[in-house]
């Protein structure tokens, strides 16, 4: 029965080794011209309390001021805690309405190695999905009530 315990105790530190030595690994880049490049081939192995890889997405003008500065997109991702993504979404996600001529950032966080390769805000994309889903929903329902009535 000790045997069993003192086995139970070193496979327990074995696992927690194995999750410190083998953190979360996010892309990581700051501010880049949109997602290529750094942004898709940099990656860090993230902090013990990091548990999540966030994105910030930003389309505006040039960091200086300059008449008639052409907008372009700014990419910046790096690891995260959980609480830290709730807090930049909330804060960021008002803003977030992807008007071509007004200056706006999104927010988005993903768990698991290297989630965020892509910029996909999962808000609008699950706003979508559901809108999609209705009306497939209504369509089968209306080809229904058509081929019985």
């Amino acid at each position: 029965m000790d045997s069993l315990r003192v086995c139970l105790f070193w496979c327990i530190i074995g696992l927690c080794l194995i999750n410190i030595c083998l953190g979360l690994e996010c892309y990581v880049c700051d501010k880049q011209k949109g997602n290529d490049e750094k942004c898709m081939k940099t990656i860090k192995v993230c902090e013990p309390g990091d548990d999540m890889c966030l994105t910030d997405f930003r389309w505006g003008s040039t960091p200086y001021w300059e008449l008639g500065a052409p907008k372009q997109y700014y990419v910046s991702k790096r690891c995260a805690t959980k609480n830290e993504c709730e807090r930049e979404r909330k804060d960021r996600m008002p803003y977030c309405n992807y008007v071509w001529y007004l200056d706006w950032k999104c927010s988005d966080c993903c768990s698991g190695d290297r989630c965020n390769y892509f910029v996909i805000l999962s808000g609008s994309l699950a706003k979508a999905s559901a809108m999609v889903l209705s009306i497939s929903l209504l369509s089968v329902f209306a080809v229904g009530r058509w081929i019985v009535g």
